[in-house]
């Protein structure tokens, strides 16, 4: 049997290995990945850094969906608020029109119609974060001012376009309707059924047509404001599907690059024993001469 008689060289590079595994199993318990760098496994590596850019997008898209959620939230609200008004309106252009007031009570109720005018006027104004919801794409102006020679009162200064945002991959959602489809939409203007009421009021004729024409303006804002209940139904589903698609990426880099953590507590261990034996061997070899360690 042929014995080696140098075996320091061995010895090291078993030691080396040992510490080697020993770093690399602790690593894997400390992180909770089985990979740290590319090298650990080039394939796996490559995965999770596909799935990461996925995940990264989806993290995007989640947080320009909540951002939405509020502004369609807050317009959808201020939208309720406005049919509030104008059914407000609505029951006082009714008591004014039964022709038994005295004129006392007829500058009464034009002063409460008034009032519920600027209040409509504020509403379609409304901005969330510095954002006004009702100028189309003109987000940076409020959309309506009083007067400007308009025989609604007021003058519209935002445009006919709608906001597109990009929610998904491929996926664009519409995010507003724009102040002249909603308040001053040619032949269903609130604001021109308000005026006209007003003037009505003040003039005691034709009060009967001017609340008819508010109602008609009124259901056809009704109509238009089920829009965005429809995208925050869009925004909710949206969202629920990106969070699947996010843990469902989660559980996939776990598979990929997730450790288990007995085998890598085991592993060390092992290693550890294994690195002791080592410097066991080491030093014993290093206090015998060749023939005590023959021997």
């Amino acid at each position: 049997m042929r014995v080696n008689p140098y075996p320091m060289p061995d010895l090291l590079a078993a030691l080396s290995q040992t510490e080697a595994e020993a770093d690399q199993a602790a690593l894997q318990i400390s992180t909770g990945r089985s990979v740290n760098q590319p090298s650990d496994n080039p394939t796996a590596a490559a995965l999770e850094i596909e799935t990461n850019n996925e995940s990264t997008f989806d993290g995007g898209y989640l947080q320009d969906l909540s951002t939405i959620n509020g502004q369609l939230s807050a317009a959808s609200s201020t939208l309720s608020s406005v049919q509030t008004a104008l059914q407000q309106a609505l029951s006082l252009g009714i008591e004014g029109a039964n022709g038994t007031l005295s004129e006392s009570d007829q500058q009464a109720i034009v002063t409460d119609l008034q009032g519920i005018q600027s209040q409509v006027i504020s509403l379609a104004n409304t901005s969330y974060e510095g954002t006004y919801l009702f100028g189309g794409t003109v987000t940076g102006t409020a959309p309506y001012t009083v007067g400007g020679g308009d025989p609604s009162g007021v003058t519209y200064n935002g445009n006919d376009d709608v906001n597109q945002v990009s929610v998904g991959n491929g996926y664009q959602l519409a995010i507003n309707q724009p102040g002249s489809q909603l308040f001053s939409a040619s032949g269903n203007s609130v604001f021109l059924a308000l005026n006209n009421l007003i003037v009505a009021m003040q003039s005691n004729t034709g009060i009967g047509t001017a609340v008819n024409d508010l109602s008609a303006a009124t259901n056809y804002l009704s109509v238009q404001s089920t829009f965005y209940g429809n995208a925050l139904s869009q925004v909710q589903s949206e969202t629920t599907y990106l969070n699947a698609a996010k843990l469902q990426i989660a559980q996939q880099q776990n598979t990929l690059v997730g450790v288990d953590l007995p085998t890598a507590a085991n592993n060390l261990s092992q290693s550890q024993t294994d690195e002791q034996a080592a410097l066991e061997a080491i030093d014993k070899f290093s206090q015998n001469n060749l023939f005590d360690y023959l021997q």
